[in-house]
């Protein structure tokens, strides 16, 4: 079974790739607006900082290294949070552009999706009228015809590349049953050690659904692949986020909140801040009993290099 945290440690994904400008104007886009939302979102609580980079003129998902490097040394000279670089990008990138930030930076933590799939926002298309900056439209409307890739090979060159080659442990995203058996097969094969950190995603079309009948699901098979060798991980899509991440503290499970998984506080109302996110999950965490980890306390449960031991 997968080991149950004293703490619970919350991730906070700052601004991700999937939500465009139009859909909220509390997300962040420059490189300024990112690293105050960060640390607001760290001073609040948040251990880990889950980041993406955006085009600051029209706020377009960027992989560029040069952007990324305006928010990572403001984010660490101001908290002591664990910094992880997004391996996936955005679905229309390739992989070394994917790649491109988290080698040159070398950070503790990055994600790793862990298979390829229908990833898809395209209803949310029908529901706005204006859209703000021109390219939106069709980059939402065009997640109906893509396929997010992430082959065999494409996570064996990660392992190797990017974990093995610069000392970056993983968050191992996983939307579906399947991609924890893609897991298990690199557990096998020795290119993942133990303790790895398993995100278990909902909600997301294409992804497996967001009942809590799904968590129990993905926890059981978890803890029968893995045994206690991992450390256990929710996030919830959408409007599903606090309740789903609720159920899933009860049953044991760190917690993710962040404007790249959810626009919005609750029912109709869009989230001011991550900060937002992370303060009210941390109230309902404490009001269930549980205590919040340090981002000292997630170093230690994830084995990760510290901070002194990336390149920015």
């Amino acid at each position: 079974m997968a080991k149950r945290a004293d703490k619970v440690v919350i991730t906070c994904a700052v601004t991700g790739a999937i939500h465009t400008p139009t859909m909220s104007e509390h997300l962040p886009l420059t490189p300024a607006q990112i690293a105050e939302q960060a640390i607001d979102a760290a001073n609040a609580g948040a251990a880990i900082l889950h980041l993406h980079a955006r085009n600051p003129a029209d706020g377009r998902p960027s992989a560029d290294p040069d952007v990324f490097a305006q928010f990572l040394a403001p984010i660490k000279a101001a908290t002591e949070a664990v910094i992880n670089i997004t391996s996936g990008g955005s679905t229309k990138m390739t992989l070394e552009e994917r790649l491109a930030p988290p080698l040159h930076f070398k950070p503790e933590m990055a994600s790793l999706n862990m298979g390829s799939m229908n990833f898809s926002i395209h209803p949310v298309a029908q529901k706005i009228k204006n859209w703000k900056y021109d390219w939106e439209q069709a980059y939402v409307e065009g997640t109906e015809d893509i396929i997010f890739r992430n082959t065999f090979r494409d996570i064996r060159h990660i392992l190797k590349n990017l974990g093995e080659g610069c000392g970056t442990r993983f968050e191992f995203e996983c939307y579906d049953v399947g991609h924890l058996y893609n897991l298990a097969h690199f557990v096998d094969a020795g290119l993942v050690k133990p303790p790895f950190f398993i995100q278990t995603i909902f909600g997301i079309l294409g992804g497996i659904g967001p009942d809590p009948q799904c968590v129990t699901f993905m926890r059981d098979t978890a803890n029968r692949l893995f045994g206690d060798s991992y450390r256990w991980s929710v996030l919830a899509a959408g409007r599903h986020q606090m309740p789903l991440l609720t159920h899933a503290a009860v049953m044991g499970a760190n917690v993710r909140v962040g404007l790249e998984d959810s626009v919005y506080l609750g029912r109709g109302q869009l989230a001011p801040s991550n900060a937002a996110q992370v303060q009210k999950i941390r109230r309902i965490l404490e009001e269930l009993g549980l205590e919040v980890a340090t981002p000292a306390e997630a170093r230690e449960m994830l084995a990760l290099k510290g901070g002194d031991n990336v390149a920015f």
